[in-house]
């Protein structure tokens, strides 16, 4: 295949491109069987409408950022995927400082990164990343791609897939919403945290969790936004990347 060359493709990317590229990223990630995503759900992800994503879909498309076929939806290129690394290194980095330099919480840091990190220089988001001790994961527990635009494969899996007893370690929660955030901290179910699943109730009944020294239950619909992984897996430098989408398509001009 012919591959756009690097003026071709990286000209001219605005923040709010790099910002779709992100969120392309993010829906696929969270749809394992597909790599594909559609233009209604990225729409209500940007909250936008589905006309204003078709149109920014083909300015992506043009420049070989994205690849689009009809009745399957939009998927990042190679030169996509570094795009959107670079943009969600950007904002993992801001989030991070935000709690571990400055005090934010965990809650506050996620539009506060949506409003700085489009805008800031990667080199002035490098000296936050070096300030605040070369993170693998922002507050929430998302990895942090690598400097060169490889994210880690993380290894984990939804609380509420687990079958007592077992022990395990908070690897990331899946949710910007501050007042579960606010709740979830207040349970310290929070990325690195060890815990004990002693039980749950049948029927989609709550689970029942040993945190410390602290015996607490919650849902299923908590569950759900808490993942998990062996204690070893915790450490993403011991964990591969993500294999690189295959390549560029033909730079389309039309």
């Amino acid at each position: 295949m012919a591959h756009a060359s690097s003026s071709q493709v990286w000209h001219g990317i605005s923040p709010v491109m790099r910002e779709y590229l992100a969120e392309v990223y993010r829906a696929a990630s969270h749809q394992p069987e597909t790599d594909w995503v559609t233009t209604s759900a990225l729409a209500e992800r940007m909250h936008v409408s589905p006309p204003a994503v078709a149109r920014m879909v083909a300015r992506l498309k043009r420049r070989g950022l994205l690849a689009h076929a009809p009745y399957q939806g939009m998927r990042l290129t190679a030169a996509g995927y570094r795009e959107a690394m670079a943009g969600i290194r950007l904002h993992r980095l801001v989030e991070i400082y935000l709690v571990r330099m400055m005090g934010f919480g965990w809650h506050e840091v996620h539009e506060e990164a949506d409003a700085i990190a489009p805008t800031m220089p990667a080199r002035v988001a490098e000296r936050m990343g070096e300030l605040a001790g070369h993170p693998q994961r922002c507050p929430h527990g998302e990895p942090i791609p690598t400097p060169d635009g490889r994210m880690p494969l993380v290894a984990d899996r939804p609380l509420c897939d687990l079958i007592p007893p077992a022990t395990r370690t908070v690897s990331r929660v899946v949710t910007a919403e501050p007042e579960c955030l606010i709740y979830l901290h207040s349970l310290n179910l929070v990325p690195g945290q060890t815990i004990d699943l002693i039980g749950r109730e049948p029927f989609g009944g709550p689970l029942r969790l040993q945190i410390g020294a602290a015996l607490v239950s919650i849902g299923l619909e908590l569950a759900r936004l808490v993942r998990v992984c062996l204690p070893e897996e915790f450490d993403l430098a011991a964990l591969p990347l993500e294999p690189l989408p295959d390549s560029d398509p033909p730079h389309d001009r039309a």
